[in-house]
């Protein structure tokens, strides 16, 4: 518990045996459940992440044997946390490039009712992005104009952040199943929440780079993406004020 709030915490992973250990040991004492989502990975991380949950009775582990996307892989997590009626739902990725110990940080805008929704922000100092390449710099950047436009939060930038945090009754409003299944769901995610007038706050916070590999095409990923931030777009003008 944290502050009086049953808090579960979705960790995705797809080939993480190298880092996963790492992300699972880091945990604070007051997550009380947790949900492993295994996307079809090929290395050990089904292996050592069974394991974890032998060992710590707060770890369920949510398999995939066909890979279905990164999308796929939070909602999956996220029913499960909603039917075990967690009242705060964590994102994290099983990479090791979100720092556990700011979960409080993450956390008390929702406790206090000052946001429905609470996501990362790298891009707020140029500190923050210490080993993230040129070209994901660029690709944020432009993903970040692109997603202020679509989804409205004119306020927000790095929209790919996967490290955020959602009150159960914001996620309970949101149609899970109509969300993008793949590495656009940040995105996708952004767009709904302003559909349903959801209270979004960022966190500053620096990535972890230890070696670990986007799994993204940029070049592919920002020409796909913008196609589905200009739907989303006239959705979001249609859903709000048609």
């Amino acid at each position: 518990m944290y502050k009086n709030k049953k808090i579960g915490l979705v960790i995705r992973a797809h080939n993480e045996e190298n880092f996963i250990s790492g992300v699972v040991t880091a945990l604070p004492v007051f997550i009380d459940r947790v949900y492993l989502v295994n996307d079809a990975s090929t290395d050990r991380t089904l292996e050592i992440i069974n394991n974890f949950s032998k060992q710590d009775g707060r770890i369920k582990v949510v398999n995939h044997n066909i890979r279905r996307g990164a999308g796929y892989a939070a909602i999956s997590g996220q029913k499960q946390a909603l039917a075990e009626n967690n009242d705060i739902i964590v994102m994290l990725d099983g990479d090791g490039q979100m720092d556990t110990t700011l979960l409080p940080a993450f956390l008390d805008p929702l406790c206090s009712g000052e946001a429905d929704y609470v996501k990362g922000n790298r891009f707020s100092c140029k500190e923050h992005l210490r080993g993230m390449s040129g070209w994901r710099i660029f690709g944020n950047r432009i993903l970040t104009i692109l997603n202020r436009i679509s989804s409205g939060y004119w306020k927000l930038s790095d929209p790919q952040n996967g490290y955020a945090a959602v009150t159960r009754s914001t996620l309970q409003k949101l149609d899970l199943d109509i969300m993008n299944k793949g590495f656009a769901y940040e995105n996708d995610m952004l767009v709904k929440l302003n559909v349903i007038g959801a209270k979004v706050v960022e966190i500053a916070h620096p990535a972890i780079y230890k070696g670990q590999l986007s799994k993204i095409r940029y070049s592919q990923f920002i020409f796909q993406t913008s196609g589905l931030l200009l739907i989303d777009f006239f959705w979001r003008i249609r859903k709000k004020y048609l």
